[in-house]
């Protein structure tokens, strides 16, 4: 079983994988103010949640786009678990081509969620991550990694439009009970939610259109549950992406050294 940890902006996403099976995902908040050992007493603490022992984790990989926090979760890993965790960047083997202006730019989120996809679903595959940012990535029908899009996500924009209006309120991600609001929060819910799908569906078409086929198309991240319900295009929403790119990843890199353990055996 191997421990696997998506350091992002606004939430650290944690989840124990054993044979290509999550046995949980869970988020704590991104907080570079805590310390290493707040951070050792989060991971136990979920551990302990989920009733995992601790001995039973055998590995543990880590992606992050807030290299700050990077060193201190990673010392808080080593401490909890007595192994030296896997950091995904420059020279960690993905088995992804990345035909991009400057590979080693693309984050590390990214390239997690394109390794599962293409591992799950197939080529050619559009990978949507909704979080802090919404992420869209484009893996083309050669199993290229060739690009996609970054735009503000579902709650920077609801939190802009508050913060810059003087009297909309903030409101709940909830879904509106009719598209055409009759009042200030109703108006809101459907502008933010049924906006967003909208979006989702017009960059989904645009993509096809530039490649000259349709691929499929998954989801994933915190806020994707609510969104894409909403979309008009198939969509297929895997909470667990991020997770099973990671596995995957932790998976390529270690494999010859389980391998070598065992001859000596």
């Amino acid at each position: 079983m191997i421990l696997a940890l998506d350091i992002g902006n606004t939430n650290i996403v944690i989840g124990c994988m054993e044979n290509e099976k999550c046995c949980f995902v869970e988020r704590v908040s991104t907080n570079s103010s805590k310390t290493e050992l707040e951070y050792v007493v989060d991971f136990k603490t979920l551990l302990e949640l989920y009733e995992i022992p601790m001995k039973d984790i055998t590995g543990c990989i880590v992606a992050s786009v807030v290299p700050p926090l990077n060193n201190i979760v990673i010392s808080a890993l080593k401490k909890l678990l007595r192994v030296p965790p896997l950091l995904v960047g420059p020279g960690v083997k993905t088995g992804l081509n990345i035909l991009m202006d400057n590979p080693s730019q693309v984050g590390s989120d990214l390239i997690v969620d394109a390794v599962a996809g293409l591992h799950y679903y197939g080529a050619p595959i559009i990978m949507i991550d909704m979080g802090t940012a919404t992420t869209v990535s484009v893996v083309d029908r050669n199993k290229n990694y060739i690009g996609g899009m970054i735009l503000p996500g579902v709650r920077v924009s609801l939190d802009s439009l508050v913060n810059r209006t003087s009297q909309l309120p903030r409101i709940s991600l909830e879904p509106p009970r009719k598209i055409i609001g009759k009042n200030t929060i109703d108006c809101m819910k459907s502008g933010i939610i049924i906006g967003q799908a909208s979006c989702l569906d017009g960059i989904i078409e645009h993509i096809w259109e530039e490649l000259g086929y349709e691929t499929n198309v998954v989801a994933t991240g915190g806020l994707a549950g609510c969104i894409i319900p909403y979309c008009k295009r198939k969509i297929v929403y895997d909470n667990e992406l991020t997770l099973k790119g990671l596995d995957i990843i932790y998976r390529k890199n270690t494999e010859n050294q389980s391998a070598e353990r065992h001859a000596k055996c």
